[in-house]
């Protein structure tokens, strides 16, 4: 199961309506000079440009949030259907992708160092708690090729390929399952795609500057090649390959939108080609063999039919984009967990995982304990207790590690960045 689905930029800040990245501050168009007193004024003297409005883009924070939360509940439920109803990586690349986009008015290199700067710490502090219990596990070099285990670890410092995990392990007693390194490393191909992408973005802008529509599509076309039969996927290459192919397209879109190319095309053509564009990512992915008839076909497992899927339903909410920089009325009261999430976003990302790991071991304790195993098996038993065990376990891992992200982003850190109502303010009714 691949976590495809996995944010973010995941953590990103910044003013989304008007931002460049999330290091630097809102543009703010300056009060025109004051014209000299020996200059006769003119008849039809140009008003100032009025200057461009500051604040986050309510909007791709919701869109954000509930990536997030689509995509811990994929990784509980195992819904097949989540991806189609909302495909959270394809929303998570096409959001970073706007974010950098608003950036590369500035140097590419110093905007590439900004964004791994984000990316970085939140993975690195991850690993540093990871790997060591991978190898208090049983985790060792390779018998046959130790040097290459030696220098796979380097991915975990630059995640040009997919940093590596021990499989199986010892359980730590029995307490968890063999598995437990691969689960909770799921959430690792995101970054190793998202640095790829920032990596490329000064040269997908060129090209997506000069000739838009055939940019768009390129990503797509590759995703055909690659998933041909033709080409040999084996390989860490091609596995970096195959996820930007997936979500390049997405990606663009999302520098497209920055750039207000979408902006540019009439109103009708976006709601008349992407439901056209998705009808022919479900027909790909019907078309497509079962690797479990239990759980169904699942876009996840289907490249293709998910490139295409993500990029109709990405131009679909990039087009209504109402750029909100206050809440409409019924969304004010998920404004707090809204803001957590997007102030949290690669932590939960990158621990919920670990999350879901742990509630095995703390379920095991309700199944030794007589009441709940002779009265409430079948509660037990249910993924909605598995949830429920692993949002405060989510939350946890916020306290614990998501200070790195103020850190990552040179802000005061904070412990659980929860926003709070201003004194005397009542909440609406």
């Amino acid at each position: 199961m691949s976590a495809g689905d996995a944010f973010m930029n995941t953590a990103e800040r910044g003013a989304y309506g008007t931002r460049g990245s999330s290091d630097t501050v809102a543009l703010r168009v300056t009060d025109l000079a004051a014209i000299p007193a020996q200059r006769a004024p003119e008849p039809e003297e140009a008003a100032p440009a009025p200057a461009r409005k500051s604040g986050r883009d309510r909007y791709l924070d919701l869109l954000r949030a509930l990536a997030l939360v689509r995509v811990v509940f994929y990784h509980t439920f195992n819904w097949t259907w989540l991806p189609i109803v909302f495909p959270s990586m394809g929303v998570m690349f096409a959001l970073a992708g706007s974010l950098m986009v608003r950036s590369l008015d500035r140097p590419a290199l110093s905007v590439i160092r900004g964004r791994l700067r984000r990316l970085l710490p939140p993975m690195w502090l991850f690993g540093a708690v990871v790997v060591p219990l991978m190898v208090l596990d049983g985790w060792r070099p390779d018998a046959h090729h130790p040097n290459w285990w030696w220098g796979d670890l380097a991915y975990w410092v630059l995640p040009f390929s997919e940093p590596p995990f021990g499989v199986p392990l010892h359980t730590f007693g029995g307490h968890l399952p063999a598995s437990w390194a691969e689960q909770i490393c799921v959430p690792l191909w995101y970054l190793r795609a998202y640095l790829w992408f920032v990596l490329l973005s000064p040269l997908m802008l060129k090209a997506l500057r000069k000739l838009p529509w055939v940019t768009l599509t390129v990503p797509l076309v590759l995703a055909f090649v690659i998933n041909s039969g033709l080409v040999d996927q084996s390989g860490r290459l091609m596995e970096a390959a195959t996820d930007f192919t997936s979500f390049g397209s997405c990606w663009l879109l999302g520098m497209a939108h920055g750039e207000g190319l979408l902006r540019r095309i009439p109103q009708y053509v976006v709601p008349s080609l992407a439901p056209l564009v998705l009808m022919s990512g479900y027909w790909w992915l019907m078309r497509a063999p079962l690797d479990n008839p239990r759980l169904g076909h699942d876009l996840e497992a289907v490249p293709v039919a998910q490139a295409i899927w993500s990029f109709g339903a990405v131009m679909l909410l990039l087009h209504l984009s109402p750029s909100w920089e206050q809440w409409p009325r019924p969304l004010e009261k998920f404004n707090g967990v809204i803001s957590l999430l997007n102030s949290r976003a690669v932590t939960v990302y990158l621990w919920h995982c670990c999350a879901l790991v742990l509630t095995e071991p703390l379920l095991d304790l309700l199944w030794n304990n007589d009441f709940f195993y002779d009265h409430a098996q079948w509660l037990l038993r249910s993924q909605w207790t598995q949830l429920a065990i692993a949002v405060p376990l989510i939350c946890l891992a916020i306290l614990l590690f998501g200070w790195i992200e103020d850190v990552a982003a040179k802000r005061r850190p904070r412990l659980f960045p929860y926003p709070r109502r201003a004194k005397g303010r009542r909440r609406n009714r």
